[in-house]
């Protein structure tokens, strides 16, 4: 059963050109690597071979797995403003500190950079939420309380 997964254009851009480097580069690469591996003989005792064809099978999945992403992708686009959305880029202020956020797909999401996902806790959390408001988030320490300073 596929999923949706909501994804910015340049997320998709860049999914997309890993898929293309996997496929037609990594695959190549990989396949030297086995004939070379081939030539050095007995195969049940080859570490070349049974380490390029492990890594071939991990592309392989990794190939897989980017197809199906970008089949079931929906492109999310930049809010400007108002609600904060999918694509929506907003600061709140929490413990006195203030904190830039983007809400971003699952397949997106790098908490170091402020992508978060609309699928975490933090991310339902704010979905739907305005300037001004006061959004409660379960942390496993208890609650913390952020104030919406921005949605841009």
């Amino acid at each position: 059963m596929s999923q949706t997964v909501y994804v910015s254009s340049e997320a998709l851009a860049e999914l997309k050109q890993e898929l293309e480097r996997r496929k037609f580069v990594t695959r190549r690469e990989i396949a030297a690597r086995l004939e070379v591996a081939k030539e050095l003989g007995d195969l049940s005792e080859n570490f070349e071979y049974h380490e390029a064809k492990e890594q071939q099978g991990a592309n392989e999945s990794r190939v897989i797995e980017l197809e199906s992403i970008i089949r079931n992708a929906v492109l999310v686009e930049k809010k400007i403003g108002g609600t904060i959305a999918l694509g929506s880029t907003f600061t709140a202020e929490v413990d006195g500190a203030q904190k830039v956020f983007r809400l971003v797909g699952a397949t997106e999401a790098n908490p170091l950079e402020g992508k978060i996902s609309n699928e975490s806790p933090i991310g339902k959390a704010f979905l739907g939420k305005n300037h001004g408001d006061v959004v409660e988030v379960n942390v496993p320490s208890g609650k913390v309380n952020y104030k919406i300073l921005r949605v841009e």
